[in-house]
């Protein structure tokens, strides 16, 4: 009997990633058109930097060569832990910020996890090595390039660490609470099927990124709110 209830617990331990599959496979089928993605990406910097006394230190995000956001990635589970998001990026160029570039992250973490929540996450790219990595649209994190939980609020940008040691900063926003995020092992690659639902046609992270793609119309929901605050930085 014994032997039948360990061989049990053992089954059901190996079921639990398959169901996170399960979860993520049925999340992807309902996720929202690439539009509405960008819309809700300029909602979630405005509301963080809209914050009083909270969001990202002025000087960090005025430092940032790239910004992606991912509205409401998924976290969480039982003994085995998982992360699932799509988001988009947009990276500085001479004509102001690029046309955006829609990505998917995917990662795993082990450990003791119960449970689940859906929370917004924000990756500042602060460097030229960290934006080569972004153009590549094939990348993990804390392998490839460096990433570091991001400093919070007016008086962390007095901490000078995130200037030598990071090349992404990353921050999650959850039932109204702000903070740094590790997202080591995280996984980075390009949403394919939303650049299409976009673009209408495939592009490039390279093109997108770096300026050669024309900025449409229905990407100013993301980028004016880019545009605003990087603007209020660059004057403080």
């Amino acid at each position: 009997m014994k032997k039948l209830l360990v061989a049990l617990c053992i089954a059901a331990l190996f079921t639990l990633p398959l169901a996170a599959d399960d979860t993520s496979t049925k999340e992807q089928k309902e996720d929202v058109k690439a539009e509405e993605r960008v819309k809700a990406a300029g909602r979630v910097i405005d509301e963080i930097q809209s914050a009083p006394d909270g969001g990202m230190p002025t000087d960090v995000l005025g430092s940032a060569e790239c910004v992606a956001v991912i509205p409401t990635m998924l976290k969480g589970g039982f003994i085995f832990g998982a992360r699932y998001g799509k988001g988009v990026a947009s990276c500085r160029t001479p004509k102001g910020w690029s046309a955006p570039a829609f990505f998917q992250m995917e990662g795993g973490s082990f450990g003791l996890q119960i449970g689940g929540q859906a929370v917004d996450v924000v990756m500042l790219i602060m460097n030229d090595d960290g934006m080569k990595n972004l153009l590549t649209s094939k990348f993990k994190l804390g392998a490839d390039a460096s990433v570091a939980a991001g400093p919070v609020g007016r008086q962390a940008a007095a901490d000078t660490d995130w200037k030598l040691r990071a090349q992404v900063l990353s921050y999650s926003r959850a039932r109204g609470a702000f903070a740094g995020l590790e997202l080591n092992g995280a996984a980075i690659t390009q949403d394919k099927d939303s650049t299409r639902d976009f673009y209408g046609h495939m592009v490039s992270f390279k093109s997108a990124l770096t300026g050669a793609t024309p900025v449409p119309d229905n990407a100013y929901p993301f980028l004016s709110v880019l545009a605003k605050w990087a603007q209020r930085a660059e004057k403080k």
